[in-house]
This record gives C-alpha cells, structure tokens and sequence, in this order.
C-alpha cells in the first residue's frame, strides 16, 4: 500500500492511500480519516459512498465530515466509485463506466473484469483498512450521496456488518428509472431478477432491515425524477420499519446539503457504534 498524503485533520490524521485490488484487478485509491483517539485504540468507522463522477476526493474534500468524526471519535473511510485506468472499460456518458460503479459486482462483458465494486466495498477494503490501521472491525456504519446513497442503502441491506445506515439523496427505485436500469442491464444483465438485491425500494419490501435509518433528501432536488424518493417511503411504510425520513424544504442535491445535515448523520451514527 502507497501513502499518498496525510495531513494534519482536527487533532487526527485525513490521509489517502492507493493499493492494488484484488476485486477490480485495478489499482484503487481512498481516503481514511483517523480521529485522535485512533492513537490509543481501534475506533469504529463511518463508511461515506460517493456519487456519479465521484472519486474518493469528493466527500472527503467537500463534506467537511471530519469535524463530526474527530467529535465523535470516528473513522471515516472514503472509497473511489469505480476502478479506474488503462484498460477499464469506459463509457462516454457520465452514469456509466468509470466514475459510475453502482456498487455492483459486474458479470456482464466489457464490465465484468473490473467492475466489482460490492466486493471491494464490502470485503476487501474493510479487510485492509482493518489490518493496516487503528480501524475496529466489528464496528462498522455506512452511508452516502445519491448513487452512494443508493450503494449505502443496498449494501446494508445485503450484508450485516453495519451497525446502521443513512443517505442523503439516494436513488432508492433504481430498477423503475433511468439512473439503474440502463447502467443495470450493461452491467448485470437482462435478467431483472438479478438486479433487485440492488434496489433498495424492492430490497425494503422483499427483505427489511434491522438497522436504524435515516434518510434526507432536498425538497428542490434537481434530480427528484430519479431518485424516487416516495417509493422508498412507501416501502418503509409498507414494511412498518422504524425509520427516520426526511424532506428538507429549499435544499438541492449539492454537498451544500449534504454539509447541512451531516452533523446528524454521524451523531445518529456514533450513536450505534458507541452502542
């Protein structure tokens, strides 16, 4: 593992880090945020997914995240968005290919060699982040920004190490709009079936979740048509799950917003992980 920079951060350390993946065959690059206390002992950690034509820079650089986590005594684990590089398949618009991962492992050609970003999200780079740093394992939260939104949400519903999970502005419907199904067929395939494990609309009626949530989402968002954001309460309704789901009157889709409200998110957060 390279060490790209590390900087000085609210009395702990921001850095980032680029390594070779096993998941993606690629070289990846993210960022880690290390409180203070993470001198002492391990300390849990809040996984933040960024969206379309995201890197790790994004939420790292714009959020302002880190305040809240040196607060709360939090990692903050910044993974790219998809793998990147000479030889990674591509695509000319911005929601698909490079830059667009939709946290899916991808089985589907010219995507499947490296497009495994559920896999690197969920297994391998906790793995390194846990071995290499003053990171705990068993305390682990996860959310994120429109299509990390969507990732944030989908993967906590899939796997069960995350304490709790929260997005802002998620694309919660991806199999009925065009911010899924396009990128889903490329990726996974014609057979619909195999994309409902990542539509957290379907994943909340089919299946549930046992973790606390909460969900904001700007009441002017630019992109309402794709996010879907009633489907998603509607499941929540139907499935009677404690919830906590927001509509913030006036904001967008920007990180202006997502810096609005991130100071409640990790609180809700550290909350579970300090449980």
């Amino acid at each position: 593992m390279e060490t790209i920079s590390e900087s000085r951060c609210y009395g702990g350390v921001q850095g980032v880090y680029k390594h070779a993946s096993d998941a993606t065959g690629t070289d990846m690059t993210f960022g880690l945020f290390l409180p203070e206390e993470a001198e002492h002992a391990p300390v849990p950690v809040l996984w933040f997914l960024a969206g379309l034509t995201c890197t790790h820079e994004n939420a790292m650089v714009k959020a302002g995240a880190q305040v809240w986590a040196a607060e709360h005594g939090i990692a903050l684990a910044f993974p790219d968005t998809s793998p990147r590089g000479e030889g990674v398949a591509n695509d000319d618009a911005y929601d698909m290919g490079q830059g667009a991962g939709f946290y899916v492992n991808a089985t589907q050609k010219p995507w499947a060699p490296h497009f495994n970003m559920f896999d690197y999200v969920t297994s391998e780079l906790p793995k390194i982040i846990t071995n290499n740093f003053a990171v705990d394992e068993e305390r682990q939260s996860i959310t994120g920004h429109s299509m990390g939104g969507h990732g944030a949400l989908t993967l906590a519903m899939n796997v069960p190490q995350y304490r709790s999970v929260s997005a802002f502005s998620p694309i919660c419907n991806p199999t009925a709009g065009d911010w899924g199904r396009p990128q889903f067929t490329n990726y996974l395939g014609s057979d619909e079936t195999t994309w409902e494990r990542h539509d957290a609309t379907l994943m909340m009626r089919n299946v549930g979740l046992d973790i606390p949530l909460l969900v904001d989402t700007g009441a002017n968002d630019q992109y309402a048509d794709y996010l879907m954001t009633e489907n998603l309460w509607a499941a929540v309704a139907e499935r009677r799950k404690a919830a906590t789901l927001r509509l913030q009157p006036g904001y967008d889709h920007s990180y202006f917003f997502v810096s609005s409200f991130l100071e409640d998110h990790v609180a809700f957060h550290a909350e579970a992980l300090y449980a």
